[in-house]
């Protein structure tokens, strides 16, 4: 009953944050006429600001917010880790590297999410290579994953550092993350790529669930352990990179969001990632909202929220996996 009541209410949240986005801003639209201009009906200028200006931004954050849901329930579970999350493989390193790299070039800035995404993906084929030698074992996953962040790292803070100052704005959304500036194009692109990953991801999620068992029970049930662990690594690096694509790299929503559901659900299941994506989407759209309407600082990126957010969170999941385990005394 509480599934039901959760993923009611996130739906029921998810549409409310849809509806403000698209009525708030420097010119105030009414709900009802917002929601008719998104269909192209109404005043001209009332269906311009809505298709234009604000259902692009906002579809990316829903649609980014859902691919690392989903991306951080894979990887927690594949890792056995409640800190595993994009960072640890070094996608988010890998999409900063691969956008910032096309604004050195001087590329168009609608070419620049697809650096993004094809960084996140070259991470991860160095990710593979450097792992590949142990069996894609989980432990020198996490330590080649965390090598690989801090190398992309400090090549992208090498070329901010040697920027003109006149792109230093422009890299900033692609260190901290931002969904300033979606268009269609963008939207349709990586959403259409999305959904066929977030589809991918229930079908291999039987061999999730087989891998939970453990290595040695899921051999004995006949499945290869490297090959579905290397399938299910490659997916949450490919959703990790496209949301990365729409949205640069944003933290802690998929650090925080299998927490939350596995705090309402229990053990998880096919329904839990369903519920990843709808709170992920949620979290990430209502972080942008922050941004642009509660906070006196103007166009400041929306990672910058959710890193504020995701510090004490993972203060508080490393204290507690550091804490000793309570013993009850006769």
């Amino acid at each position: 009953m509480r599934v039901l009541v959760f993923a009611a209410s996130g739906l029921v949240a998810l549409f409310v944050l849809l509806t403000v986005s698209l009525t708030t801003g420097e010119m105030r639209i009414p709900a009802a006429t917002a929601l008719r201009a998104l269909v192209g009906l109404g005043d001209a200028g009332d269906v311009l600001v809505v298709q234009q200006f604000r259902a692009p931004r906002s579809i990316a954050a829903i649609v980014g917010g859902a691919g690392l849901g989903v991306a951080g329930c894979v990887l927690q579970r594949l890792f056995r880790n409640p800190l595993a999350s994009p960072d640890v493989m070094g996608v988010t390193g890998g999409a900063s590297l691969g956008a910032v790299a096309l604004i050195a070039a001087g590329a168009s800035q609608t070419l620049v999410p697809l650096g993004a995404l094809g960084g996140g993906l070259l991470s991860a084929l160095l990710l593979g290579v450097f792992a590949w030698g142990s069996g894609l074992a989980v432990t020198r996953l996490v330590l080649t994953g965390l090598a690989v962040q801090a190398g992309l790292a400090a090549a992208v803070n090498l070329m901010i550092v040697r920027f003109p100052a006149e792109l230093a704005g422009s890299a900033l959304q692609w260190t901290t993350g931002s969904v300033y500036g979606r268009t269609w194009t963008e939207v349709w692109g990586a959403g259409g790529a999305m959904v066929l990953a977030l589809a991918a991801a229930f079908v291999l999620h039987r061999r999730l669930a087989v891998l939970d068992l453990g290595d040695d029970s899921a051999g004995a049930l006949g499945l290869n352990t490297s090959t579905a662990r290397l399938q299910l690594l490659v997916l949450a690096v490919v959703l990790a990179s496209l949301a990365a694509a729409l949205a640069g790299p944003v933290t802690f929503v998929a650090l925080a969001v299998p927490h939350i559901v596995r705090f309402v659900t229990g053990p998880p299941t096919a329904v839990s990632l369903a519920l990843a994506g709808l709170t992920g989407a949620a979290l990430l759209l209502a972080s942008d909202l922050v941004v642009q309407h509660l906070l006196p600082i103007e166009g400041l990126p929306v990672g910058a929220v959710t890193a504020t957010l995701g510090a004490p969170w993972l203060l508080v999941l490393m204290f507690r996996q550091s804490s000793p385990v309570k013993r009850s005394h006769a």
